[in-house]
């Protein structure tokens, strides 16, 4: 459904559900999901709405208020709140947000364990796996995708482990190791798309520099040969599970040409691409 709110952009949408008894009973689910484009001047009061509340700042920033306290919540951060208390967001710039309310028996002691009852507003020391989870949520949602109360409730749980883990974080030394997991990760999800150093970068809140030497000290390979390395990995299977051209796999892996995989798929493996399906063809053969 699109939203009729005034100073909330008509195309920003939001979906309402309404679980079963037993995940009433036994699960976290969700009640509603948007994504909403806040004009300015935007302002939302409650007294009371049964749910909790995560809300991801794509874009811009809000102010909230709650617990008897003001917090300034900016892009890249998520804002959590008890809307069985008083509560209040606004802002005098645009800004854009994905969210949730949600619920359930063990809602609310995570609720007190992400905030401990004074910081609302969280930051994350990288928002790939957040974000992902959250758009997983919305997109079934969006597209009445049928999707159990059980995986509902396990991609929430999802979420707000990353809250837990980037709050201890916060609490002490930064892991490098999960920074990198989440880079990985990005880049196996997006490898048929052009991945730069400033976007990897800016993903894990690094310097180009800084991440650079710290991507090869936990993974052995500069970001660049890591990528190369995946996508030619990837090629190798392609080649031989599929029927796919060469062609089609060199643009399916993102590579600008077919002359380009070709190149950098023989200097990987001393062989084409042709002659290597040829040669582990014929070796499956015999």
């Amino acid at each position: 459904m699109y939203s009729t709110e005034k100073y909330i952009n008509p195309k920003s949408d939001y979906y309402i559900y309404t679980p079963g008894s037993v995940a009433r009973n036994l699960f976290l689910y969700p009640t509603i999901i948007g994504h909403f484009k806040y004009e300015k001047g935007y302002r939302l009061y409650r007294e009371s709405f049964d749910s909790f509340l995560c809300i991801f700042i794509k874009q811009g920033s809000c102010i909230v208020k709650t617990l008897g306290q003001t917090f300034t919540a900016h892009e890249n951060q998520v804002v959590f709140l008890d809307c069985y208390q008083p509560h209040s967001y606004e802002s005098d710039t645009p800004w854009e947000a994905e969210w949730f309310h949600f619920d359930g028996p063990l809602a609310r002691t995570y609720f007190e364990t992400i905030t401990q009852n004074k910081n609302v507003v969280l930051s994350l020391s990288a928002t790939y796996r957040f974000e992902k989870y959250l758009s997983k949520i919305y997109t079934a949602f969006k597209n009445s995708d049928p999707i159990s109360d059980a995986i509902m409730n396990n991609w929430i749980v999802n979420l707000m482990t990353e809250l837990i883990v980037s709050r201890e974080e916060n609490d002490g030394p930064t892991n490098s190791s999960d920074v990198i997991e989440d880079i990985v990760s990005y880049i196996m999800d997006h490898l048929s798309e052009e991945l730069s150093l400033e976007e990897l970068s800016s993903k894990a809140n690094l310097s180009p520099f800084y991440f650079s030497r710290l991507f090869k000290r936990e993974t052995g390979f500069s970001p660049h040969d890591y990528i190369l390395t995946s996508r030619i990995n990837h090629g190798k299977y392609l080649l031989l599970t599929s029927q796919l051209s060469v062609k089609d796999i060199c643009f399916r892996l993102g590579f600008s040409s077919e002359s380009a995989f070709c190149t950098a798929f023989k200097k990987k493996t001393c062989q084409s691409p042709g002659d290597f399906r040829a040669t582990h063809t014929a070796d499956r053969n015999e």
